[in-house]
């Protein structure tokens, strides 16, 4: 089950005030004061490569993802003095493809005596007629009374805050002193945070993830001409409490966090983090009553994965972001000196069905360093299996692409000390169950029967897509003993119809 952000909250270690320097993403190493720390973080063979993280210390959320005067701008909860939950700032980076990353300074800081004292939480980033502005959610502590944000640790008042940058690199923002938009005087609300904002012709949406008590999540709706002034419409879409008490209402189904909302294809897609999981939903968006009917669901990761965002690309693709939190004890990953990191961008699409449809970004190939091999699986079962065995994926870097017939199968990546990832098909009466490592995940039926699997390992994080529609994101902290090799299994040797590899 994936927990809630607001569990990782605990207090922050001393450390010295840091922020980011313009330095690249793969080469941040000289950025430390701290000689140990440098040599830690360098040697490090949990620390992942390819996926956006910062220099040190903790991160979380993605924030306002956008496509800014021909780059790709990415926000992120961060937390410059310690690798644990606190003092949240929005970090800074660009790209121009969405892979290779560069950090630029700290974009938002909580200001002292200010609505956001205690914390800029996380927001989206749009472009209001060419100026760059972000809508965040800033916090500050205050009494129970006034309270949105109660969960056993904390009493924040949340409310919507605004900043904008005239700058063509997005390297310095102006934020506004007054909140835009306070919390709903109702004593049952469960919170009030995560804004996500459209524009239709000339009045923009903004939606805000909250909740009653008893009763499920929701998303409050808004409508503004400039960004300033909001008028409260009405709920978009409410869900239902699970009935399970709980002192953090986002446990219990009563509050929904990093909501976001979009048209894609002919319907419309909701995406909300609560009750341990990632919903997506699919339907329609009544254009009168502004509500939103949904007609499908599922889940958007049945892994390591939370706090969901989405942008779109250069080309108009919808892209989803998402973050890949720790699952090691606290003591471990403060100790490590860093946390957290940012899921590789992810294409989506509706398939016939309305099911939402998850690949890895076409752009993530760039991190090829060669040509996918594929292996001839024809022959006799002892030969595959040797040509299999004998390829070997060093410094937990790699990719595998395969495919199956429906039949039972299984493949496992280990090492000499035994197993390190693996993944089964196995038949359950009329259903067919996909497990990975200890996961369980019923498979939505396709109409070829052919099951396609792909499979990105860097270091400690594995994101595993099966069917475009069943994603598995996997923290694993046991270091390698020697190169990790494959290992396939089908019953009858029919079932695997396809293997190419990317070893690097």
């Amino acid at each position: 089950m994936v927990a809630s952000r607001r569990e990782f909250v605990s207090k922050l270690l001393a450390a010295p005030l840091a922020t980011i320097p313009a330095s690249k993403l793969f080469h941040p190493f000289a950025l430390f004061s701290s000689d140990d720390l440098q040599q830690r973080l360098a040697a490090d063979p949990l620390r992942p490569q390819f996926h956006l993280l910062p220099a040190k210390n903790w991160m979380n959320d993605p924030n306002g993802p956008i496509f800014w005067n021909g780059m790709y701008h990415m926000f992120f909860q961060y937390n410059p003095n310690a690798a644990v939950w606190g003092d949240m700032h929005w970090a800074h980076a660009v790209s121009p493809d969405m892979i290779h990353w560069r950090h630029l300074p700290i974009a938002l800081a909580p200001t002292p005596g200010w609505a956001d004292a205690d914390g800029c939480f996380t927001g989206s980033a749009v472009d209001d007629r060419g100026t760059a502005s972000i809508v965040y959610t800033g916090v500050r502590s205050s009494t129970p009374e006034t309270a949105t944000l109660r969960d056993g640790t904390h009493t924040f008042r949340e409310v919507q805050c605004l900043a904008t940058s005239a700058d063509a690199q997005l390297r310095t923002w102006t934020k506004w002193k007054n909140p835009i938009i306070e919390p709903p005087a109702d004593p049952l609300l469960t919170g009030f945070r995560d804004p996500f904002l459209w524009r239709d012709r000339y009045v923009w949406y903004l939606g805000v993830g909250s909740g009653i008590r008893k009763q499920g999540g929701r998303v409050l709706l808004y409508r503004s001409k400039n960004l300033r002034q909001w008028e409260y419409l009405h709920p978009l879409v409410s869900g239902k409490w699970t009935g399970r008490e709980s002192t953090n209402p986002v446990d219990s189904g009563e509050m929904w966090e990093c909501p976001d909302f979009f048209p894609l294809g002919s319907k419309h897609v909701l995406l909300y983090s609560t009750a341990g999981k990632v919903i997506w939903e699919t339907g329609d968006l009544d254009a009168k009553d502004l509500v939103f009917h949904s007609l499908r669901s599922g889940v958007l990761d049945h892994g390591t994965y939370y706090a969901q965002k989405t942008q779109l690309d250069s080309k108009g693709h919808r892209i989803l972001w998402g973050w890949i939190p720790e699952t090691r004890p606290e003591a471990e990953f403060s100790a490590a000196g860093w946390a957290g990191c940012m899921a590789l961008p992810r294409v989506l699409s509706l398939n016939a069905q309305n099911d939402l449809e998850m690949r890895a970004a076409p752009v993530a190939q760039s991190l090829r360093k060669r040509k996918l091999a594929t292996v001839t699986l024809a022959g006799s079962s002892e030969a595959r299996s040797g040509a299999i065995r004998a390829m070997a994926i060093q410094n937990l870097a790699g990719e595998l692409l395969w495919k199956t017939g429906p039949e039972p199968s299984s493949l496992t990546i280990a090492d000499s000390a035994g197993p390190w990832w693996s993944m089964k098909v196995a038949q359950s009466g009329s259903n067919i169950i996909l497990q990975v490592n200890e996961k369980a995940v019923e498979l939505r039926a396709k109409s070829t029967g052919e099951i396609k699997f792909h499979l990105l390992l860097d270091a400690s994080v594995a994101e595993f897509f099966c069917n475009d529609l069943h994603v598995v994101t996997s923290r694993i902290y046991r270091k390698t003993d020697g190169p990790l090799r494959i290992q396939m299994n089908d019953s009858d040797g029919s079932a695997v119809k396809e293997l190419a590899c990317n070893l690097r």
